[in-house]
């Protein structure tokens, strides 16, 4: 993609020729694409298009048959989830991955963790660094669930929640991670148009508040339009279309494949 994408700035993710075959199935293919600094850009398409696989290749859930990511400048082809994480890029998931067992305020606090490298010893030994480390990260995971609304439910069982507010936890859980790149799977899954609203006024909050990157996969289609500045279109695991929502809206392939199907389903 050319500069004019990312407005000239250096893109926080550039992702260049990308595969990935299973089984001899491309269920990824020659997927380039770059993300610009405090952009919010959806990536659309039928079921099986392509879409997890992009985002489980980009954060190393998946190392790709083909291709390069680079993440602010960095090489990252082929590092593992807890590598990138640490980069600054942080997902949530289609199947919500919440430690179940956990309360709320655990899961969260276990992610703000992720870039402590307290030593061996004096966590063993509960020395001082590792009290106040530990103090920090449930500072820290306290006042995410404050911003997410999940305050009152800190001490709950995470598996003991509405489905809503687990989807929220998991933002939550990705927030604490210190991310500059958030990668958002399906997140309006299951709501009502009330609920995606707030959802969309949420994201756009969290962009502000934490000068976010955001990359959307999502089939609530009035959400995407809406939200994101530039939308990308899968079919087949190939693009089929990318540009503004209005472009993508009036495409006739993105039409024929896609929106079509969509708009008579509703």
């Amino acid at each position: 993609m050319s500069s004019t994408a990312t407005g000239g700035r250096q893109p926080i993710l550039a992702a260049a020729g990308l595969a990935k075959s299973f089984a001899g199935l491309l269920a990824l293919q020659d997927f380039s694409l770059t993300v610009a600094p405090g952009e919010i850009v959806g990536l659309i398409g039928p079921n099986g298009a392509g879409k997890t696989t992009c985002f489980n290749v980009i954060t190393g859930f998946l190392v790709p048959t083909a291709g390069q990511i680079q993440f602010r400048g960095q090489h990252v082809t082929g590092l593992q989830p807890a590598q990138t994480a640490r980069l600054g890029m942080a997902r949530t998931f289609q199947n919500i991955r919440l430690f179940g067992s956990l309360t709320v305020l655990e899961n969260v606090q276990v992610a703000a963790q992720l870039h402590e490298r307290a030593r061996l010893l004096p966590t063993l030994l509960g020395l001082p660094n590792f009290h106040r480390a530990e103090t920090l990260a449930r500072q820290q995971a306290a006042e995410m669930l404050d911003l997410m609304g999940l305050q009152a439910f800190a001490g709950q069982v995470a598996s003991s929640l509405p489905y809503g507010l687990q989807r929220r936890l998991e933002i939550a859980r990705a927030l604490a991670t210190q991310p500059s790149l958030l990668l958002l799977d399906e997140p309006a899954a299951g709501m009502n148009p009330s609920e995606s609203d707030d959802l969309h006024h949420l994201i756009l909050r969290l962009r502000a508040r934490f000068n976010l990157t955001i990359l959307l996969v999502e089939h609530d289609m009035r959400l995407v339009m809406n939200l994101c500045e530039r939308i990308v279109v899968l079919n087949y695991g190939r693009i089929i279309a990318q540009g503004t929502p209005g472009d993508v809206r009036n495409d006739p392939q993105v039409i024929a494949a896609y929106l079509g199907q969509q708009q008579g389903e509703h």
